[in-house]
């Protein structure tokens, strides 16, 4: 445990965005996993509901900084490829 009252206060804040970016990258990953079921289950094109809500949720981990911007980004071409196949 920090021995100083600043270190006390900057282990709560720290614990605290913790759990808030988890539960941002919970979210991110049920989107993606449900996007993902719905293609297995039936053809999904790339813009049916749950693809967007993924997109929706990919962003806005990204814009509050939980991942970087180009993991954002090589997390919505792996989508797209798990979803749309390529076809050769």
């Amino acid at each position: 445990m920090p021995q100083r009252k600043a270190m006390h206060k900057s282990l709560r804040q720290s614990m605290k965005h913790r759990d808030a970016n988890r539960a941002v990258k919970k979210t991110m990953r049920l989107a993606i996993r449900a996007a993902v079921e719905s293609a297995v289950s039936e053809a999904v094109e790339p813009g049916s509901d749950a693809v967007k809500a993924a997109y929706k949720a990919i962003d806005k981990a990204a814009k509050k900084g939980v991942i970087h911007k180009d993991a954002a980004s090589r997390k919505k071409a792996r989508l797209m490829k798990r979803i749309n196949p390529p076809s050769a």
